[in-house]
C-alpha cells in the first residue's frame, strides 16, 4: 500500500528546502563575488603590464585602457568600473583602479588598485 503525501508532510519538506536555500544562497553569492574579484585582479594586473610595455616603447604612460588596446569584458564591466590615471610630471606614474558596482560592492574588497611601482591595495585582498 502506498502512502499519500499529506499537507503536513509537504509543509515540512518545503521548510527543509527553504532552510537549505537560506544557507546555500549567501554562500553562493559570496563565492560569485570572490570569483569576480579574481577576474578584476587579473584584468588590472594585465593592464599594468601593458602600461609598462607602453612606457618602454613610448616613454610615457597611457591615460586610458583604450590607448592600451584593452577592452573590458562585458561580464567584468557589469561588476566593476575601471579607471586609469597617468601622470607625466613631475614623476611619470600610473594607477589602475577597479571599483565594484552593484551587488559586487558588497564584496570584502570593493576597490582594487595597482600602481606603476607594483604596489597593490588593499594588501589583504591580494
Amino acid at each position: 500500500m502506498r502512502k499519500k503525501l499529506t499537507f503536513p508532510n509537504f509543509v515540512i519538506a518545503l521548510a527543509i528546502a527553504a532552510i537549505f536555500a537560506a544557507i546555500a544562497l549567501p554562500s553562493y553569492a559570496a563565492y560569485a563575488r570572490k570569483s569576480a574579484r579574481a577576474e578584476a585582479m587579473s584584468f588590472i594586473v594585465d593592464a599594468a603590464f601593458r602600461e609598462q610595455a607602453h612606457f618602454a616603447s613610448r616613454q610615457a604612460y597611457a591615460g586610458s585602457l583604450a590607448v592600451l588596446g584593452v577592452v573590458v569584458p562585458p561580464a567584468l564591466a557589469d561588476k566593476y568600473t575601471l579607471a586609469v590615471v597617468a601622470t607625466q610630471a613631475p614623476k611619470q606614474a600610473f594607477t589602475i583602479k577597479a571599483t565594484a558596482v552593484g551587488d559586487q560592492a558588497g564584496d570584502a574588497c570593493p576597490v582594487l588598485t595597482v600602481d606603476s611601482a607594483g604596489r597593490r591595495w588593499p594588501v589583504s585582498c591580494w
